[in-house]
């Protein structure tokens, strides 16, 4: 009976050690996928808004202390919201996905697309919204129309 327990207990730890490594793996390759299409980067910069936003409203507090914050938050924040999204990919995305896209991110057109990513959905967001706006507008008619 110990032997089994010993032996359970071997592999469980096996698969667990296996496991965390395999996380460690991905966790790495998610992080360079992130900053290759320049995710890492607007994590930067909505962290700087929301420094600068809560800057206006105090400003009594030193700059010192706002610079501080932002490169605290900076590495924090991000490193954070990694693994507050690795799960999520994780879950949809395999390891070789995450490096075939980190490889499509550092060629030419992988690095315009991530450049122009930001303006390309600002830009779709605007477009969606008239669109809706418009198939709200025939459903209300059509509904009309029907004489409800």
């Amino acid at each position: 009976m110990k032997k089994i327990i010993l032996l359970f207990t071997l592999i469980l730890f096996t698969a667990t050690l296996s496991f965390s490594q395999d996380k460690a793996i991905y966790r790495e390759s998610f992080k360079k996928m992130m900053i290759a299409n320049g995710s890492e980067q607007t994590f930067k910069t909505v962290i700087d808004q929301m420094v600068s936003n809560y800057k206006a409203e105090r400003p009594e507090v030193k700059q010192e202390i706002w610079d501080g914050l932002g490169e605290t938050f900076h590495k924090v924040g991000i490193e954070e919201l990694l693994d507050l999204l690795l799960p999520v990919y994780q879950k949809h995305l395999s390891l070789e996905d995450i490096n075939n896209m980190t490889a499509f991110y550092q060629t030419p057109t992988g690095k315009r697309f991530a450049e122009k990513t930001p303006a390309i959905t600002q830009e779709s967001m605007q477009a969606g919204q008239v669109w809706g706006q418009k198939i709200g507008e025939e459903f209300a008619k059509k509904i009309a129309e029907k004489g409800n």
